[in-house]
């Protein structure tokens, strides 16, 4: 199921390694080299190439891991999608406002997608699973990054593909859609 806030702009809810398009996000932990949920799923689906090459990430660029909020791109290797984009959300800390730092993990990966050359996107949703970020707060700042970032990258198509039927319904109720 699929449903459009503009012409390029999708939420659904699926399996984003199955999605074939240029690069879906990884909600990756601090080490890059795989973990639960999200990520563990796309290291599973990418197979071990995903990790040697995480791991020549953290070799290179990234030797302490990768903060919050910062993004890292690595090929898909097994995976329909071309690339994969990893992003560390934040923990969810309710005496805390760390919406700014979600909103870096889109922001950023779509100037890394743009800087590639990629066009259509996937996003899970990020911090929302054991980070504890909630679903409403979260489905705010990925839509408010899209409706400043999309008019700055024409050639974007961006999916927002959830795992669940209720944090689709919640960014479909944020964003003012019907279901």
């Amino acid at each position: 199921m699929s449903v459009s806030t503009d012409q390029r702009l999708h939420i659904i809810t699926g399996d984003i390694t199955t999605l074939d398009v240029d690069a879906i996000v990884n909600t990756a932990n601090h080490s890059l080299l795989g973990g639960g949920g999200v990520d563990g799923a796309i290291h599973r689906a990418a197979g071990p190439q995903l990790k040697a090459a995480c791991q020549r990430l953290r070799d290179s660029d990234w030797p302490d891991g990768l903060p919050v909020g910062q993004v890292a791109l690595t090929d898909g290797f097994q995976l329909p999608a071309r690339h994969v984009i990893h992003t560390v959300g934040p923990v969810y800390d309710k005496n805390e406002d760390k919406s700014g730092l979600l909103a870096d993990c889109y922001r950023r990966a779509l100037v890394l997608a743009a800087e590639y050359s990629l066009h259509s996107i996937a996003f899970p949703a990020i911090s929302t699973g054991v980070f504890g970020y909630p679903s409403e707060e979260a489905a705010k700042v990925v839509l408010a990054v899209m409706r400043d970032e999309l008019p700055k990258h024409p050639a974007f198509e961006v999916t927002l593909c959830f795992f669940s039927e209720q944090d689709t319904a919640m960014c479909r109720s944020v964003a003012g859609e019907t279901t």
